[in-house]
């Protein structure tokens, strides 16, 4: 029961991770010290997804599942848990681009906002 508990924990671990890699500079407009956690994590995921590679958390949840008796799978974390949700059925290639898009488009602009914000302190 315990690995099984563990191996849930890692699960939403690792979702969280990729909520805060995403959507992590939200956070930096009103915590500037998030931009030092958010940054890293931004640039882990996104070479893990163009490398790629499977993530350290994905091999430490499927362990845990065997030792709890339950089957791993042989897939990634996302493809087994989230491939569903993030590329339903139709989502060609064309909108996977314009969905890249808008997230790093959106990031900038948050960037961008609290580059600018820290300027205008300066001046003040």
């Amino acid at each position: 029961m315990i690995w099984r508990f563990a191996a849930d924990t890692v699960l939403v671990l690792h979702l969280a991770f990729i909520v805060f890699a995403l959507l992590g500079a939200l956070l930096a407009l009103r915590w500037r010290w998030i931009v030092a956690l958010h940054l890293p994590a931004a640039l882990w995921a996104a070479g893990i997804e163009l490398g790629g590679g499977i993530c350290p958390l994905t091999h430490l949840e499927q362990a845990w599942r065997l030792r709890a008796g339950q089957q791993g799978y042989t897939t990634s974390f996302v493809e087994h848990h989230l491939l569903g949700v993030i590329y339903p059925d139709g989502l060609t290639r064309e909108l996977q681009f314009v969905l890249a898009g808008v997230v790093v488009v959106l990031n900038l602009a948050i960037y961008g906002l609290l580059w600018q914000r820290g300027r205008l302190r300066r001046h003040r």
